[in-house]
């Protein structure tokens, strides 16, 4: 009887205990307000090539996102120029079809007017001003001179898992460092047919004017529709693989950095929040990205 009144005694005390955080509860509506739309500028000028500009909106967070949505997000008729020295092109907007009936929008030369040609040349630094809606952005970038890797080979990978293809193999190369502070590389690698996609970056804040050797070169892929990282990241007997490998500033290689570990950390509640680092004026986002890019050499995967 001892035993069952203690066990009354308890139930009691949950009963109560229960009533009790009941009554503390109340329902809270939380309202998020919508942030204005912020214009997006993703921009790039290559050596040896035209600059082009990509201009989007963002998008709200509840929105649905499909192609249409995408498609409407393009900005139109914005004063695009583009100005190295003492000239300055204005860029044309070009309206390019895709599958599905959609459209794809981007400024660059306007191939009508020969006196409108801006190619990208190494040392030069190139203003970005855009003009929307009365508002103007602006962004500075340069075309660093680029310094070549030393040599490239493949050999099986470093590390392996029951994932990785038994033909798998890894890209590796030397590279020696400028002797000069500041030098951040992006390279993209380019797998038989396909464009080239870009990989890692690379800086010399630690290295600086030493030898690299023995430096594993990851392919790159298209992290919108491949996911398999296990096969996508190594080349494959017979493949021609091309290395393309790009001075840039550091204003370009801070936006990339943080966006990688930005679009890395999605899904992780364990990482640390950080903010995209763009070098647009005036809180547009984004980046304006000058490519110092060395001649892409080619290997051919052995069998």
């Amino acid at each position: 009887m001892h035993l069952r009144f203690k066990t009354i005694r308890f139930l009691t005390f949950l009963s109560c205990c229960s009533l009790l955080l009941a009554s503390c509860q109340k329902e809270v509506h939380i309202s998020l307000a919508s942030s204005p739309a912020q214009i997006v500028v993703q921009g790039a000028i290559e050596t040896n090539m035209p600059p082009y500009v990509l201009l989007t909106s963002t998008i709200s967070f509840f929105s649905k996102v499909d192609l249409n949505t995408l498609q409407n997000s393009f900005i139109h008729g914005a004063n695009v120029q583009i100005t190295c020295g003492a000239k300055t092109v204005t860029l044309k907007e070009y309206s390019l079809d895709t599958a599905g009936g959609n459209h794809f929008y981007v400024y660059s030369l306007d191939t009508g007017s020969i006196n409108n040609i801006m190619i990208g040349q190494v040392d030069s630094t190139y203003k970005l001003s855009i003009t929307y809606n009365g508002v103007t952005y602006t962004s500075v970038t340069k075309i660093p001179n680029p310094k070549g890797l030393d040599s490239m080979w493949f050999a099986p990978p470093l590390f392996k898992n029951r994932k990785t293809p038994d033909n798998a193999l890894e890209l590796f190369c030397n590279y020696t460092d400028p002797d000069t502070p500041g030098n951040y590389v992006r390279y993209f690698s380019r797998r038989n047919n396909e464009p080239f996609y870009p990989s890692q970056l690379f800086s010399d804040e630690v290295v600086n004017g030493k030898p690299i050797t023995d430096l594993a070169l990851p392919a790159g892929y298209d992290h919108v529709t491949d996911a398999n990282q296990d096969s996508l990241l190594y080349f494959y007997p017979g493949d021609t693989v091309y290395i393309k490998w790009c001075e840039i500033d550091k204003g370009v290689y801070d936006f990339w950095n943080t966006y990688n570990f930005a679009n890395n950390a999605i899904g992780n509640p364990f990482a640390t929040p950080i903010n995209v680092k763009s070098n647009i004026s005036n809180g547009a986002l984004g980046v304006w990205a000058g490519y110092g890019s060395a001649p892409a050499p080619y290997l051919v995967v052995p069998h």
